[in-house]
């Protein structure tokens, strides 16, 4: 809106006192101040209001108003309230630097302005962005899209002011305007609300507020001509689904404005959906390959088949000198729906599906933003099992002997490329619990690189092996990898609850029920003497007692247990008993 447009509203009292030809100026927004030295809440267009508090002689108003002006702002508005008449000097600066300045009469009220002119404003650019993105979508309903996401963010930045983020579950950014991004834990943090409050049934927009920052979450589904209906069960895409996470509390907008975020939700939804499409040859090509490895085709036939598809794999690689399998189940439970506390009616949900789109999604590195960092990622899908096939640009593989290969002729060597399940979800883990509340669960294995087709097989068995050592875990989200099946680690799971229960309890709870009437810590010295391989001076340094104190406290253990920790046995026992506790 234009200052002209101010000083010919009645109902504003505003009198002009200097700087008529300056009228045109466009106003973007109102502040109100007494600072002698407000520049760093100033970014240029405001009209400023002033009650002039920051006034004591004449020689303050220069050094106000060259900040002012030097600012940017559109027009200073000074109350009578106060002084009365508006001081002269303060006329004369304005004058000076071309800054048209406003008198305000004493019964209207700066509020009274502030709301004028926001809903002016607003207006305005709801109605400009509203055409943008009318004619955003209507072309990319007839062509492609040109841009994606970020061209409607930037849009909401520049015409609405909102900072706004495309989000995928696990908090991942897929886009952002300008560059601002979103820290990761605060992007996770934000996925996690958003997916707990969709499993409970709540309407969106869900506000919420992280590091004092207030959100709200619109989720980004596509519900125009040929979407699912709008009453089918969460669980099949609310671990799938984007999210648009913008930096305002929308809970006190107005109708017109959620309808227009609501549009532009659709607009992005409409884009993914273009991208979506783009990955069902990806996954086709992932399933051939991964019958091929179940049926047992012999590996000339597998690699000539990863041959053919590499162009589509593989895009800009050409071919992958080594793979891991990844293998992800999700089970959901008859407990809860995505209604949140109902019994569950109709079919079951399959897993299958929604374990391919968060393979597709895990499987990227967390650091790395937009919607197409997964290209070289296939994912295939068998009843509630999804396995992905990952190509590996170079790893180092052990030899027999005991040395390392090198890297292939012409290969960068990196730093150990490998997934680890650890790493996998240490930034899902949270906001993937959240979606999958407490009805449902997601295991994950993952096997070894493997450097020729021959091995895939192999790798298959031993990442659904890890999987399932994963499922014995308690925990909604839960991993194991490769290096777990050569180890103790393997066996414990599969330990019955009640063989479990009576093995720890004889060799713990006598220790448990010491610390607890005497306040020692027979439990953490035990678990650290074991963690240093029975060495007296680590273990002091570790829990900085003399190497006396500690003796006291291992004879005390060996007392109470009438076990002996010097013996092998016996340390292998207090071992396993503090894994299976």
């Amino acid at each position: 809106m234009r200052l002209r447009a101010l000083l010919e509203t009645d109902a504003l009292g505003l009198r002009l006192l200097g700087g008529e030809d300056e009228l045109d100026r466009s106003v973007r927004g109102v502040m109100t101040t007494d600072l002698r030295d407000p520049s760093r809440y100033l970014s240029g267009g405001e009209l400023v209001l002033t009650g002039l508090a920051w006034r004591r002689d004449a020689a303050d108003s220069e050094p106000f108003v060259r900040i002012l002006a030097g600012a940017g702002v559109a027009g200073l508005a000074a109350g009578e309230a106060e002084l009365g008449d508006i001081p002269g000097d303060l006329v004369e600066a304005c004058g000076r630097h071309r800054l048209p300045l406003f008198a305000v009469h004493e019964t209207v009220a700066f509020a009274t302005i502030t709301e004028h002119v926001v809903r002016q404003v607003s207006g305005e650019r709801a109605g400009d962005l509203a055409a943008v993105v009318d004619r955003h979508r209507r072309l990319m309903t007839s062509g492609p899209a040109g841009g994606g996401p970020e061209v409607v963010l930037d849009l909401l930045g520049s015409d609405l002011d909102l900072h706004a983020w495309v989000l995928s579950p696990t908090g991942r950014q897929i886009a952002g305007a300008g560059d601002a991004p979103l820290a990761g834990p605060v992007g996770a943090a934000l996925a996690g609300h958003h997916l707990a409050a969709t499993r409970s049934g709540r309407r969106a927009p869900h506000r919420t507020t992280v590091d004092g920052i207030t959100y709200s979450l619109f989720p980004i589904r596509n519900t125009g001509r040929g979407a699912v209906p709008a009453s089918r069960d969460a669980r099949e895409s609310v671990l799938s689904d984007w999210l648009l996470a913008v930096e305002a509390d929308a809970s006190d907008w107005p109708p017109a404005r959620l309808d227009l975020l609501q549009g532009v939700t659709q607009l992005i939804a409409v884009e993914r959906d273009r991208r979506d499409a783009a990955r069902t040859v990806r996954r086709r090509l992932a399933q051939e390959v991964l019958e091929l490895v179940q049926t047992g085709a012999p590996p000339a036939e597998i690699a000539a088949r990863l041959r053919v598809a590499a162009p589509v794999l593989l895009p800009g690689l050409g071919a992958a000198p080594h793979w891991q399998v990844v293998v992800a189940r999700v089970e959901w439970g008859d407990a809860e729906t995505a209604t949140g506390g109902q019994a569950a009616s109709g079919p079951a949900v399959a897993g299958g599906p929604v374990a391919q789109a968060l393979l597709e999604e895990i499987l990227v590195d967390p650091a790395v933003t937009g919607p197409d960092s997964a290209d070289r990622i296939a994912v295939a899908h068998t009843d509630d099992e999804a396995v992905a096939l990952v190509p590996l640009p170079a790893v180092t593989v052990p030899a027999p002997g005991g040395e390392a290969d090198a890297a292939p002729s012409g290969a960068v060597a990196e730093a150990d490329p490998a997934l680890h399940a650890g790493v996998l979800l240490a930034a899902v883990r949270e906001p993937l619990s959240a979606g999958l509340a407490n009805d449902g669960r997601l295991t994950l294995g993952v096997s070894a690189a493997v450097h020729s087709p021959e091995g895939l097989r192999g790798a298959l068995e031993e990442a659904r092996h890890a999987r399932r050592v994963a499922a014995a875990r308690p925990g909604r989200v839960c991993a194991a990898g490769h290096h777990e099946l050569a180890s103790h680690v393997l066996l414990l799971p599969f330990v019955p609850d009640d063989v479990r229960r009576a093995f720890t309890a004889r060799l713990l709870d006598p220790l448990r029920d010491y610390d607890r009437r005497h306040r020692a810590e027979l439990i953490p010295t035990l678990e650290a003497f074991l963690d240093c391989d029975g060495s007296w001076t680590r273990c002091a340094s570790r829990l900085h007692l003399h190497v006396n104190t500690l003796r006291y406290r291992v004879g005390r253990i060996e007392q109470l247990t009438g076990r002996d920790l010097s013996r092998l046995e016996d340390k292998l026992d207090f071992f396993l008993a503090l894994r299976m506790s």
